[in-house]
């Protein structure tokens, strides 16, 4: 788990930015971190590549604009299907998960970004304070990042986001 106040800092900038943004972040922090996010992902003695691989076909069927939809629910905790079965997978399987849209968005099976696509000034200083973390610290934000996501349907209800939800709207 994270335990810098530093990591938890930027955990809760990037979940205040708007939902784009927060995508876009991800993103490129995916983009820059290139190969060495592989062993950290599907690596990962916990993840199961399976049930990833598995769920990412399913996102691969979509039209680009429902791809796009969809990462936006998991994100806003939105019910829908796929929302619901992310919400099941262990914490290294939802980073394999993401890891594997991002591995898409780079070979066109999922909406890429926007052409020539800048950060905005707010989201670009969370990305550089992401960059300056270690690479253990970066793996457990990102962790932390990807773990509220999706839809509980057990009614749980996740404090973590809730509040920084809250934090954010005052």
């Amino acid at each position: 788990m994270t335990t810098s106040h530093v990591a938890d800092d930027i955990l809760q900038a990037l979940r205040a930015l708007e939902v784009d943004q927060q995508l876009a972040v991800f993103w490129f922090v995916y983009t820059e971190m290139g190969e060495s996010i592989t062993p950290a992902a599907p690596g990962a003695s916990t993840a199961a590549p399976e049930i990833a691989e598995g769920l990412f076909a399913q996102v691969k069927e979509l039209s680009q604009d429902e791809q796009l939809e969809l990462q936006r629910a998991l994100i806003t905790q939105k019910d829908t299907q796929i929302s619901r079965e992310y919400a099941a997978l262990s914490d290294t399987t939802k980073l394999l998960f993401w890891y594997l849209l991002a591995q898409g968005m780079n070979n066109g099976t999922i909406i890429p970004m926007p052409a020539g696509y800048e950060l905005p000034s707010d989201s670009q200083d969370v990305l550089e304070q992401i960059k300056q973390l270690s690479f253990e610290d970066q793996i457990a934000l990102f962790r932390d990042f990807v773990s509220p996501m999706g839809f509980d349907s057990t009614g749980g209800f996740n404090s973590k986001t809730a509040s920084t939800k809250s934090e954010a709207a005052q």
